[in-house]
């Protein structure tokens, strides 16, 4: 279902109960969610040098308890999950107060839990009391909206992004400082509880695609709008205060969308399927022609049909090289090896050229 453009790309000012029964259902590829924590905080907390510490301590923050805050959790969460497609996600941030509450309560609602990810930040505010430990996380919980349901995890854009390895589910991500911190006209931090735009970052290129809108039901200052938009996705924004409302306008306004490999998940991109009969069709191979495993050894000949012999029956290249490897399975465009101009190059190679010579680059996303 298309969304109507009074939505799309706005930051709309209201309580997030009554916006989202307002928009239109399955209208979001992805939800992230901070919502309040109540941290129950009594008293106030001093630094060392004795300046007060400015934690949340905001209305919007406090609950008249546990079941109050829990009914208040299913309301916002039963109002995400009519607006989430079929396969779309949700995000949701919390600390020790509320976050296996979140995840109780996820669970009841059929929300299936596909990660829980630390974000361990590395300049984070001491225990100024010398009482607990410090406490240097935050816990986010991403779900699908049930246990079958299909869902974009865009694994190899997060791999590149993490130098090369596999995508950790601990995050070392330094609070908000300097420039991206926002601050109202005496300099104090115009949101407690701002979050870095790379957290966003990660959460947005894991989960959705170019062209994906982004639903945030406690939008503050505008994080995730400004991330969805540098990424090239849409998003909807709800805040109930007048202040963050147009503080997160203003700055969106300032953010153009940055077209990148990451940024539009090129990474993620299917190459098109190449079969060895057409590489045979097109003159890439030759009926009868050898190919060869990486250590020279002749292993078997091309037929006429694409499919290679070493005197028995014709296989794919995938059974055969599994057959000579003594593997349940295996990749022949990876084992074998062609003569060419005197030297060995890889059967991969021959496919590399037929995609670049027959305009199949890249395909289609799955």
């Amino acid at each position: 279902m298309s969304i109507s453009p009074s939505y799309l790309d706005t930051v709309i000012q209201g309580d997030c109960l009554e916006v989202m029964q307002g928009l239109p259902g399955a209208c979001a590829d992805l939800v992230f969610a901070d919502p309040p924590y109540f941290m129950q905080t009594e008293g106030f907390l001093f630094r060392s040098d004795g300046s007060r510490f400015s934690g949340v301590d905001d209305a919007w923050d406090k609950f008249g308890g546990f079941a109050e805050y829990d009914a208040f959790t299913r309301a916002w969460l039963g109002g995400c999950r009519r607006l989430m497609k079929e396969g779309a996600t949700l995000w949701v941030i919390g600390s020790f107060q509320n976050i296996y509450r979140l995840g109780s309560i996820l669970q009841d609602m059929g929300f299936w839990i596909l990660n829980d990810i630390i974000w361990s930040k590395p300049n984070a505010v001491p225990n100024f009391g010398g009482t607990r430990f410090q406490n240097a996380h935050e816990t986010l919980l991403w779900c699908a909206r049930s246990r079958d349901a299909r869902y974009v995890f865009n694994y190899k854009t997060m791999k590149r992004l993490n130098g090369g390895r596999q995508a950790r589910s601990v995050w070392d991500i330094t609070l908000c400082k300097g420039g991206e911190r926002l601050k109202d006209g005496q300099g104090a931090k115009l949101h407690p509880a701002q979050k870095p735009e790379k957290l966003l970052y990660n959460v947005i290129l894991a989960s959705t695609r170019p062209g994906g809108v982004v639903l945030d039901p406690f939008f503050g200052t505008g994080t995730t709008g400004a991330v969805a938009r540098l990424t090239g996705r849409h998003f909807i924004g709800i805040e109930r205060d007048a202040a963050y409302a147009e503080a997160a306008r203003q700055r969106i306004a300032a953010v153009k969308t940055v077209h990148s490999d990451i940024h539009d998940q090129v990474l993620e991109t299917r190459l098109p399927r190449v079969p060895m009969k057409a590489l045979v069709r097109d003159g890439y191979l030759e009926n009868g022609e050898s190919l060869y495993d990486k250590a020279g050894r002749a292993a078997c000949t091309v037929t006429e049909r694409g499919l290679v012999s070493d005197g028995g029956a014709p296989a794919s290249i995938h059974r055969m090289a599994a057959r000579i490897l003594g593997r349940s399975n295996a990749n022949g465009w990876d084992l074998f090896r062609v003569m060419r101009d005197g030297a060995l190059v890889p059967l991969d190679l021959l496919r590399r050229r037929w995609r670049e010579e027959h305009g199949g680059g890249r395909g289609k996303k799955a």
